[in-house]
C-alpha cells in the first residue's frame, strides 16, 4: 500500500461521518512517583504530583476519528453528576456535537481511574453500575442515532459491557443501519455475541474471540479454528482478532486470512488500544478502503498509541510517519 493511496483514503475520511453509539466513560489519570513501600501494608506509597481525564470507551472511539479528520456522531448515556459534566465538556472542547449524549439522572456516569507512576500504571479504580438503562433512555439514543443515519457513511457499535448497549438496541441499530446500508462495525462483549450476525466487521480481542468460540488460542492453529469458527456462525464480512504483541489476524467472507504483524516500536500502555483498531478500522471502511487496507491502517495506529502512557489517539501525521517507518522499500 503506497503512500498516496493512504494519503487519499485519509482525505476521503474528512468528508466520512461515523456514528459511535456506545458505553460512555470518563478515564481520570493520577500521576506520580514511587519511592518507598508503605508501612501499613505492602503496597508502594504514590506521590500524586498532577492529574488529568480523557474521553473512554465509546467516547474514545469518536474522539480518535476526530484525530483523523474524521466527523464523529456520539450516541450515549451519562449520569448527571461531576463526572458526566467533565466529560461532556471534554468532548466539546474537542468540537464535537455533544447532542447524541443522553442524561440519565438515576445511574452515575462510569469512571475509570488509573494511577500511574514512573510511566507504569499501579492500580485501577472502577466507579459505575452496569445495570441496563430502561426502555426510555434506549429509545431516546435510537432516535438519536437514527435522526444521524442519512447524513452518515457508518456505524460503530462499542460494547463495554456497562448497561447501555442492550439486546434491544443491538437489533435495532443493526437493523436501521442496514436498511440504510452503511457500514456496521462492533467492538463486541462475549455475552452479546449472536447478537452481532451479518455486520460489516467485528473486532475482538483474543479473549473476546476465544469465549465467544468456547475454544481456546494457544497457537497459531487455534487461531484459525476461533476466526473460522466465528466467520461460519456469525456471518460477517471480515473478523479482525486483535492480538496484542502478535498483531493482528483478518478473516474475510470469502475466505482469506491476513496475518499482519505488530508495528509498535515500544509498548507504554495499551489502554485504549482497541479503541483505535475500531475507529480507524471503521472510519476508513466507510471511506472506501477495503479490509486488507483498513486493517492494516488500524494495525499501525494502534503501534503508535500503545507507544503513549494513558488512553491516546492517534493523529495523521503520526499514522503517516508510523506507516513510512514500518513500509518495506
Amino acid at each position: 500500500m503506497t503512500r498516496r493511496r493512504v494519503e487519499a483514503l485519509l482525505a476521503a475520511a474528512r468528508r466520512t461521518r461515523v456514528i459511535v453509539f456506545g458505553d460512555l466513560i470518563l478515564d481520570e489519570f493520577l500521576w506520580g512517583t514511587v519511592d518507598r513501600i508503605s508501612p501499613e501494608a505492602p503496597v508502594p506509597v504514590v506521590w500524586v504530583e498532577r492529574e488529568s481525564a480523557m474521553p473512554g470507551g465509546a467516547a474514545n472511539v469518536a474522539s480518535n476519528i476526530a484525530a483523523l479528520g474524521g466527523q464523529p456522531f456520539l450516541v450515549g448515556v451519562v449520569g448527571d453528576d461531576p463526572a458526566g459534566h467533565r466529560l461532556r465538556r471534554l468532548l466539546s472542547d474537542q468540537g464535537m456535537d455533544t447532542s447524541g449524549i443522553v442524561v440519565d439522572r438515576t445511574r452515575p456516569t462510569t469512571i475509570k481511574t488509573r494511577v500511574v507512576a514512573h510511566h507504569q500504571q499501579v492500580v485501577r479504580i472502577d466507579r459505575e453500575r452496569a445495570t441496563s438503562i430502561d426502555r426510555g433512555l434506549g429509545q431516546q439514543c435510537l432516535a438519536a442515532l437514527t435522526g444521524q443515519l442519512a447524513a452518515a457513511h457508518g456505524v460503530i457499535i462499542e460494547d463495554y459491557g456497562k448497561g447501555v448497549v442492550t439486546p434491544a438496541l443491538i437489533r435495532a441499530v443493526i437493523e436501521a443501519a442496514k436498511r440504510a446500508r452503511r457500514v456496521i462495525a462492533v467492538d463486541p462483549k462475549q455475552e452479546h455475541i449472536a447478537y452481532y450476525r451479518g455486520v460489516t466487521a467485528l473486532t475482538p480481542n483474543r479473549q473476546e474471540a476465544a469465549q465467544a468460540a468456547r475454544l481456546p488460542i494457544t497457537d497459531r492453529a487455534g487461531l484459525l479454528k476461533v476466526g473460522r469458527r466465528l466467520m461460519q456462525r456469525l456471518k460477517p464480512e471480515s473478523l479482525l482478532i486483535t492480538l496484542g504483541e502478535d498483531g493482528m489476524c483478518l478473516f474475510e467472507r470469502r475466505g482469506t486470512v491476513t496475518e499482519i504483524p505488530t508495528v509498535a516500536r515500544e509498548v507504554f500502555d495499551v489502554s485504549g488500544a482497541g479503541d483505535t483498531v475500531i475507529a480507524v478500522l471503521t472510519l476508513l471502511r466507510a471511506s472506501g478502503a477495503s479490509s486488507v487496507e483498513a486493517a492494516r491502517i488500524a494495525n499501525a495506529a494502534a503501534g503508535v498509541v500503545v507507544g503513549k502512557v494513558g488512553v491516546a489517539v492517534c493523529t495523521r501525521e503520526e499514522l503517516l510517519a508510523q506507516l513510512d517507518g514500518t513500509r518495506r522499500p
